[in-house]
Formats: structure tokens, C-alpha cells, sequence
């Protein structure tokens, strides 16, 4: 059988496993497909792969970078990649792309925005589409890093798109969050406005070259006086602000320096293990919930009585109370197949 011909078939999940643990490109790529479909009959094989791999992943630190957008986000991660691959290390960058509302399809441009990282040998780039969804930002991009870490990637980058929630379900999957920010084009306040420097455990200012320095430095003290009202993330933990230019290489060795100090400090005082530990929780909470969802909604008889206790409740025909205990009578049972977690659209 060729390769070719043995790549098309249906591959078992011992050839899944034994492919992931050994590092094959090809068969993590398809592995992280097999996860992020949703179609019902690759469920099952999805979720054993991930039980057999499970023992192998939670080595690598988790480095979230978000921005809005031409802030220079895959230009700045194509420039730390690069060096940390020169270094030796193995890098997965797992880019969270933004789907269409109309063709449902996704702009994967990421391999060829990061053209050079793509060619090294010990760097793994994954766009994915969200489908439109945040439960698929949070589900299939926190699976697809598990599946990373178990094929031995020592660095997960995972880039948002900067818009919306985006954010904060990134924030919720990695141990370090990176805010990328521009000057003089009113990012500063637009980031303040969002919150998204509550989250952040390391603020860079990107562009920092030609006539938009200076520009970059004033931003960079408006950042630190902004850091001095807030509470940092993590105790002890000062969050630092960095200035950055992908064409001149300035800043991107501190950029990682900085990372590793603040990985070195998380795991020194316990937080890092903590982090992670809150964020699987609140994983299985967000499941349960999208699960119990499905079900309460897939139950024939809430679906013929909810419209019209939608409408009594607006009339002020039934309180609101009494309206919701209603639909919980119909909730009793066994869960029925289509409730199943690995089952749902994502």
C-alpha cells in the first residue's frame, strides 16, 4: 500500500496513538481532525485517543497571545518561533481563525503568514475554525493542545483573533496570556475598555522601529501607569511591559525571557499547577452545561410546551419561577444518547 493510499484510510487508534507519542507530523495532523469534526461516528475514537494519550501531555507551557487585529500578531509569533526553534525547542503554534457567517469556511492563511516558521523542521502550525462558535474556541483548541503536548511540543502558542470573547476563552486554556497592543491608533484605551489588560500577564507593544518609536514608548508609560490600579492574575507577579520590533528583532529574546520567568515563578509558588487545575474545572462545568443544554432542548415535550411558556411569561400570564420548574418536570430519566458531550455540534 502506498503512502498516499495508507494516509486516505480510516486509521485505527493504536496507529493514532503510537503515530502522536512519536512525534509524526502527518498523523497530528489528522489526529487534531479527528477531533475537531463533528460528525458522531469519529466521536468515540476521538475521546479514546485522548484517554490513551492523556498520561503524556500537561509537560509544556501554554502561552496565549492575543491583539487586535494588524497588530502584528503572526509576524511577532513567526519571529519568536524561529528562535525558539533554532534554539532546539519544539514549537505548535494552534491559531483559533475566525470562520464566515456566510460560507462557513475559514481563512487558514496562517502557514502562509508565517511562511519561514512553517518550514522548520521542529514547528507545528495548526489554523482552525471556530466554527462561528466560542464552545469551539474552548473544546476543540483545548484538545488539539493536549494532542500537542503529547507529541512532544515543549511551546504551545495559540493566537485569538482579538476580537470578542475570543480572549477570555484563550486566557482560560494557557498558563502565560500576552497582550500584543499598538501605539497612537487608541488600542491603549480600547484594551483598557475590554478588560483585556486584567488578564494579561505580559503587555507588549509592537512596532517599535522608525518614526513610531517614540510613539511606542509613550504608550509604554501609559500602560505601566494604567498596571499600578490593577491586581495581576497571578500573586506575586508584576506584569511587565515590553517593547517589541519584528523587523529589527528587538525585543522578541526578552519576550521569552520574560515568559520563562514567569513560568519559573508559577511553578515555584504553586499557581501554575492551581491554573491549570481551575481551568480543567471550569472546562467540565462549560461541557456540562452545553450537554444538559442539548438535552433540555432535544426533549420533544419541552420543545412543543417552551414557546408557550415563553409567551405566558412575557404576557405575565405564569411567574417566571413556576414556568422554569415546568420544564424541569420533563427532565426526568435516563440521559438519552443525543446529550452525550462528544456528540453535540460544537
Amino acid at each position: 500500500m502506498s503512502e498516499q493510499q495508507h494516509m486516505r484510510r480510516q486509521l485505527t487508534t493504536d496507529e493514532y496513538v503510537q503515530g502522536v507519542l512519536r512525534g509524526d507530523r502527518a498523523i497530528l495532523g489528522r489526529a487534531i481532525t479527528l477531533i475537531e469534526s463533528d460528525a458522531p461516528r469519529h466521536a468515540t475514537q476521538a475521546q479514546e485517543l485522548l484517554q490513551r494519550v492523556l498520561p503524556s501531555t500537561g509537560r509544556s507551557i501554554r502561552v496565549g497571545i492575543t491583539g487586535v487585529p494588524g497588530v502584528g500578531k503572526s509576524t511577532l509569533i513567526e519571529t519568536l518561533g524561529t528562535r525558539l526553534c533554532e534554539r532546539g525547542l519544539r514549537l505548535a503554534v494552534l491559531t483559533v481563525d475566525p470562520s464566515s457567517s456566510l460560507s462557513h469556511g475559514s481563512i487558514l492563511g496562517d502557514k502562509t503568514r508565517m511562511e519561514r516558521l512553517s518550514r522548520m523542521q521542529n514547528a507545528f502550525i495548526r489554523p482552525s475554525p471556530t466554527g462561528g462558535a466560542l464552545g469551539g474556541v474552548t473544546r476543540k483548541t483545548r484538545e488539539s493542545i493536549l494532542i500537542c503536548e503529547a507529541a512532544g511540543f515543549e511551546v504551545i502558542l495559540v493566537e485569538t483573533v482579538g476580537v470578542g470573547q475570543s480572549e477570555i476563552a484563550v486566557h482560560a486554556m494557557t498558563d502565560c496570556f500576552v497582550l500584543l497592543a499598538l501605539a497612537g491608533a487608541g488600542d491603549e484605551l480600547q484594551a483598557l475598555k475590554k478588560g483585556v489588560v486584567e488578564l494579561a500577564d505580559l503587555i507588549v507593544i509592537t512596532k517599535a522601529d522608525g518614526p513610531n518609536r517614540e510613539r511606542v514608548l509613550n504608550a509604554k508609560a501609559d500602560y505601566m501607569r494604567a498596571l499600578r490600579y490593577l491586581t495581576p492574575t497571578t500573586g506575586n507577579w508584576r506584569v511587565p511591559v515590553l517593547v517589541s520590533s519584528a523587523q529589527t528583532g528587538e525585543g522578541i529574546d526578552q519576550i521569552w525571557a520574560t515568559i520563562e520567568e514567569y513560568r519559573a515563578l508559577a511553578e515555584a509558588t504553586g499557581t501554575l499547577l492551581a491554573r491549570r487545575q481551575v481551568q480543567t474545572q471550569q472546562w467540565f462545568d462549560a461541557l456540562l452545561m452545553e450537554a444538559l443544554q442539548r438535552y433540555l432542548y432535544a426533549n420533544p415535550q419541552v420543545s412543543e410546551r417552551l414557546p408557550q411558556l415563553r409567551q405566558a411569561v412575557v404576557l405575565g400570564q405564569i411567574p417566571v419561577v413556576r414556568a422554569v420548574e415546568e420544564v424541569l418536570q420533563f427532565l426526568q430519566g435516563p440521559l438519552p444518547a443525543f446529550a452525550r458531550v462528544d456528540q453535540g455540534d460544537q
